[in-house]
């Protein structure tokens, strides 16, 4: 059958269809209600019109519509505090739009950061390919930034629709940092499109400069937004009846300055670890070695700036953590040590897996480097040394155990294991998995190098004394811990961090000199990496995701009944703290919905790489036959 024959016969089965549905249309008409009634015109009656008579039902549906207006037109108005939405509750639905739009928001806010220091050592070591890199960590913003102001306006209109009362009070508490928020967000918005579009177009010191304008106003409105989330965890310059005493006060409260330190890195190595993503995709994808080499690239210089932002992170969490125990010692015993414990251990599972995740990578991409056999013998104690840590720091306090078990332990605690389930056990435990990683990637580094200064043998030992040192001060603080009371104790941990932190700044330190001018022994080969991999670069993006969601979990869910706590009291139908298991489903069900959506934005980044569209051989050979017969 020819494809005129084919069209032919679907107009006539479309006319058909529409000749059947308008008969069925007109003998419903026909069919409906007529009144018994007869009109004055069907009895005949001289002067008769076509008005019906009215009947008795018509005059009492007539009543009834104007009792009903009259009470309408009377009706007082009344505030509606809480309303519901459709199909879902109305906390669900504010709890992922506004999920979704913080995991925009903190790529959005992560990839400008990277992407200008990536461009600063391409102008200072003037090589292209930085630049070019750069460019195309760029690119993935164009769509997720419109992706952040969709979703940020979906959760404005969310929370005024179904939480117009306590919208309402924020308003008023920080109706003097909209018009500041709004301006800035304007200033980001011309920033970013001048430095996107600009690329390649002003002095690189004037690109730059677009760049750092970029950071600055984007850092400032995630501060504006910081403050409005930590007042109603850290309530400040308001009255105990919520009367606004300081605005200013309340924005820049408690918590406002720990969260904003913890968002900051945490948003780095969330970009890093989703651009990293972005790139394993790619690769995956390749046609060509010259395509492999360049995102495998692209690859490790996304999880190397995710990796070194993930190394403090967990002291700004602790920071962070800390000051919750100050502000309020039953918001930190709850965090801790009640409703939320458990999810503590989670967290534990996904940091570890994160950390193994990491320094396997490391160790895989060992394997694109030639000579590197003097250091992957090393790998095994490595390893050794990240399951012991991630053992100890997964370990909980009292297990989930049966009747017989509790009885055969004589209480919850297990007699030997439960000592591990102290902070003072997994503060340690943290910081020498901390170590642990950096060594590995310090290992790394000189993979294929040999250092040519005359020190290298004393500098090589300092380095080894250094961690000796920091990682016996660790252990040796996290067993003075048990021994002193709590106060103490939250006090040592100080000083496990410096000794963490001293030794890898004065390790890489000594390194960058040591290594200065190192003599190849093995080429590099990017590209020259299995599969597996870039799989783990994908695996690490989505444990940062779902991380980031059941954190944020636990810090809204801290406020238990209230919608700012101890002041505006949560009075709705999904006033109670929400289960672990179920913070896990919407939780993961965020997760899948928002890379559903990263893939768009990456499908869309790809085709600024693909080849114009241009007809197929075959239609320009009809096209030009057509042409010939005319």
């Amino acid at each position: 059958m020819s494809r005129r024959t084919q069209i032919l016969l679907a107009v006539v089965a479309i006319g058909a269809f529409a000749a059947v549905a308008l008969k069925v249309g007109l003998v419903i008409l026909n069919s409906e209600y007529r009144s018994p009634v007869r009109t004055q015109a069907a009895a005949g009656a001289p002067g008769a019109t076509e008005t019906d008579i009215e009947t008795p039902r018509d005059l009492a549906l007539k009543t009834l519509a104007e009792d009903r207006e009259a009470r309408d037109k009377a009706r007082p108005y009344q505030e509606v505090e809480y309303r519901q939405a459709p199909v879902f509750p109305s906390r669900v639905v504010v709890w992922v739009l506004a999920q979704l739009h913080l995991l925009f928001a903190a790529f959005v806010l992560a990839v400008p950061m990277f992407a200008f220091i990536i461009e600063a050592v391409g102008y200072v070591t003037k090589d292209p390919k930085y630049d070019k890199l750069a460019h195309e960590f760029t690119k993935l913003m164009s769509v997720a930034f419109s992706m952040t102001a969709t979703f940020g306006a979906f959760l404005t209109f969310a929370l005024i629709a179904l939480y117009p009362k306590f919208t309402t009070y924020l308003m008023h508490v920080f109706s003097p940092t909209f018009l500041p928020y709004v301006l800035l967000f304007f200033f980001e918005a011309g920033f970013f499109y001048t430095y996107y579009y600009g690329w390649g177009k002003f002095h690189p010191i004037v690109h730059l400069s677009l760049g750092v304008g970029l950071n600055v106003v984007g850092t400032l409105i995630m501060f504006i937004a910081n403050g409005w989330l930590t007042f109603m965890m850290s309530p400040a310059g308001v009255s105990d009846s919520g009367a606004v005493i300081n605005a200013w006060e309340a924005l820049m409260n408690y918590t406002w300055m720990p969260i904003n330190i913890h968002r900051v890195i945490a948003n780095v190595a969330y970009g890093g670890s989703v651009a990293a993503a972005y790139a394993a995709w790619k690769f995956l994808g390749a046609k060509s070695d010259e395509e492999r080499a360049h995102y495998d690239w692209m690859g490790y210089i996304g999880m190397f700036v995710a990796v070194s932002a993930f190394l403090p992170l967990p002291f700004a969490g602790y920071y962070l953590a800390r000051e919750i125990y100050a502000f309020n010692q039953a918001l930190g015993i709850m965090m801790m040590g009640g409703a939320f414990s458990w999810l503590f251990i989670i967290q534990a599972v996904l940091i570890g897996n994160l950390f193994l995740a990491a320094n396997l990578y490391l160790w895989l991409g060992m394997g694109r480097i030639e000579g590197a056999g003097q250091f992957q013998k090393m790998i095994k104690w490595l390893l050794i040394a990240i399951a012991v840590c991630f053992a100890v720091w997964a370990t909980p306090r009292s297990i989930i155990s049966t009747s017989s078990e509790v009885r055969g332990m004589g209480g919850s605690t297990h007699p030997v294991l439960g000592a591990l389930g102290f902070m003072a056990a997994k503060n340690t435990a943290v910081n020498i998995l901390i170590l642990t990683t950096y060594v590995s990637f310090l290992l790394y580094r000189r993979t294929g190098k040999r250092a040519t200064v005359s020190w290298a043998r004393a500098g090589n030992a300092a380095q080894f004394a250094l961690f000796g040192l920091s990682a016996a001060a660790v252990i040796f603080l996290g067993v003075i811990s048990y021994f002193v009371d709590a106060a103490t104790r939250i006090r040592l941990s100080v000083p496990q961090v410096l000794a963490v932190l001293v030794a890898m700044v004065g390790m890489t330190i000594i390194d960058i000199f040591m290594m200065r001018g190192a003599e190849r022994t093995g080429k590099m080969h990017w590209g020259r990496l299995p599969a597996l991999s870039q799989y783990v670069l994908v695996f690490i993006a989505i444990t940062f995701t779902w991380l980031m969601g059941l954190m944020g979990y636990v810090r809204s869910g801290l406020r238990q009944h209230w919608h700012v706590y101890g002041i505006v009291r949560d009075n709705s139908p999904d006033a109670f703290t929400p289960t672990l298991g179920y913070a896990t489903q919407i939780v993961s069900v965020t997760v899948l919905i928002f890379f559903v959506l990263i893939a768009f934005v990456f499908w869309v980044a790809g085709l600024a790489h693909k080849a114009d569209w241009a007809p197929r051989a075959g239609g320009e050979r009809d096209a030009g036959l057509m042409r010939a017969g005319s």
